[in-house]
């Protein structure tokens, strides 16, 4: 606690030395405060904290104002509110703060990846194509199917639950992956790169309390691991031929081939997908293993 009251007495007296003695490095300070704080409201949002942080970033508020003005004994109690609140956070809402530092980890500058160019334009079309061919037939005769695509995060503890894979992607190949009472047809398919690895895997189920419960198992797992990797994920819905796509906790659906393509464009073309030479350092790392 003592060290709460300390680290606030220093933001403090940063705040009021910007106002009242100016300098470039105060500047630069609060400015990369602010935008970490502004990183980490935008990742709670997504998390059932959202509501707490708001109530302890209130109370900063409250407590700033109490430290300016020099009321001493309201300024004495919002710090040990906050660090009260702070401790709370960190105790109850231990699974969402390891996600918040997993998104955090995992941000960076969007464009093509230093070998994200290597994969010919050709190939990534061909790819395109044969998932969105896949999709299709299986949407219209109304077989389930779950694709996690891999990009930065790896998933090697999802693909050890399943059942090795190292085969191109092609159509026909997954189409009868997912085939009803064949043996990999239940569980989630692995695509690294532009290859498939793994078939049958389990995926953990989202925690988000506020998903429809319209929505099955299937859309769950999916929406379960976006939310704890920047996976892209397809899914099509035994029960309507839906197609529909989650990333970062959020499920778009009802998407015809033509939408479905826009999205996998971008995903090979990005360059966030495991480029060609990450994908042959994995498989030499899996196959000393």
């Amino acid at each position: 606690m003592a060290q709460l009251a300390a680290l606030w007495k220093q933001a403090m007296a940063l705040f009021e030395n910007l106002f009242l003695r100016p300098d470039w490095r105060n500047i630069l300070d609060v400015t990369i405060i602010a935008i970490l704080i502004y990183q980490g409201i935008k990742l709670a949002t997504r998390t059932r904290a959202s509501a707490l942080f708001k109530g302890i970033a209130a109370i900063v508020i409250v407590a700033w104002t109490a430290e300016l003005m020099q009321l001493n004994v309201l300024s004495n109690i919002m710090q040990q509110l906050v660090g009260s609140g702070l401790l709370v956070i960190m105790i109850l809402f231990q699974p969402e703060l390891r996600k918040l530092l997993e998104q955090l980890g995992r941000s960076r500058i969007r464009g093509k990846g230093i070998f994200g160019g290597l994969q010919p334009e050709e190939e990534n079309k061909r790819e395109t194509e044969e998932l969105v061919t896949a999709l299709t037939n299986l949407s219209r005769r109304r077989i389930g199917a779950l694709i996690v695509l891999e990009r930065e995060t790896g998933l090697k503890d999802i693909m050890a639950t399943g059942t090795r894979l190292d085969a191109e992607i092609s159509a026909p190949l997954i189409e009868n992956v997912f085939e009803p009472n064949t043996p990999l047809h239940d569980g989630a398919m692995i695509i690294q790169g532009e290859r498939i690895s793994a078939a049958a895997c389990i995926l953990p189920l989202t925690e988000n309390s506020g998903v429809s419960r319209e929505l099955g198992t299937r859309h769950r797992a999916a929406l379960g691991i976006s939310e704890a990797t920047d996976a892209i994920v397809l899914i099509v819905s035994e029960e309507t031929g839906i197609i529909s796509t989650a990333r970062e906790g959020k499920l778009t659906r009802h998407l015809d081939a033509k939408g479905l393509r826009s999205i996998l464009d971008g995903v090979f073309t990005e360059g966030n997908s495991a480029p060609l030479l990450m994908n042959l350092f994995k498989r030499k790392e899996e196959a000393n293993e």
